[in-house]
């Protein structure tokens, strides 16, 4: 493992959960690893029918860059990168960013993200709500549920972070040892809710950089009422937990 320059992307590990992503994939890979060559990805799929496994270990077999981690089912996007990093750790990386296959999220971004890296920060929000951020593709009701599940988030658990449920974030090795991976409870989107409540917690420095996060293209979203429901009941349950000193 290379000394850690996180200005440059080395020693970080680039994690992207995937179920039924076979065509987003390849381009996914291509993009990232063409932006942070320096960099690592490391593909946790979850028994995806459509091919998205086979697809994947073949990326790995033409690119030492690239690994994958199969799982034996659809176990959720929160397991899903609990799994990507705890391997992380072990072999060694020092910054780890989670991103989607599904070209959401642009690869012109991780230079940003490594020079928040390289000036300090444990945990980097690519942000659709501060100044220069936004959506693209997104009706009013999309709009609506996102911003006013974040604005939620942030007066109940008290933080002053504008985009609490963001994909696209990284993450020091610092903060995630800090933030104790195996007591993580989210397994939905609220895992990004978790996970920046956690490390604000532990003192961790975040900052969030700005993100035009685009609508996917192909393939179907995997937001459900289920996965809803949980990021509304798992904030009151942070909230108390912190309040009785649990967090």
């Amino acid at each position: 493992m290379p000394s850690a320059r996180p200005g440059t992307g080395s020693s970080t590990l680039i994690v992207t959960p995937t179920y039924n992503e076979r065509y987003n994939l390849p381009l996914f890979a291509r993009a990232t690893l063409e932006v942070a060559p320096e960099a690592h990805l490391l593909v946790v799929d979850d028994a995806s029918p459509d091919g998205t496994g086979e697809v994947a270990d073949e990326l790995a077999r033409s690119d030492p860059r690239v690994s994958v981690l199969h799982r034996a089912g659809k176990l959720g996007l929160g397991t899903a990168y609990v799994e990507g990093f705890v391997s992380g750790l072990a072999q060694g990386y020092d910054y780890f960013v989670e991103m989607d296959t599904d070209l959401s999220h642009d690869p012109n971004y991780l230079p940003a993200f490594f020079a928040a890296f390289a000036q300090g920060a444990d945990v980097v929000i690519g942000s659709r709500n501060v100044p220069g951020g936004g959506v693209e593709g997104w009706g009013p009701g999309r709009h609506l549920l996102s911003k006013g599940g974040s604005l939620y988030a942030r007066t109940i658990l008290g933080v002053d972070v504008m985009d609490l449920t963001s994909g696209y974030k990284g993450y020091s090795r610092r903060a995630l040892e800090a933030i104790e991976l195996r007591d993580i409870e989210s397994n939905g989107y609220s895992f990004q809710i978790e996970t920046t409540y956690r490390a604000l917690r532990r003192g961790m420095t975040v900052r969030e950089v700005p993100i035009v996060f685009v609508d996917r293209r192909v393939g179907e979203s995997k937001m459900s009422r289920r996965i809803f429901a949980e990021a509304v009941a798992m904030v009151w349950k942070l909230r108390l937990e912190a309040l009785r000193g649990r967090l």
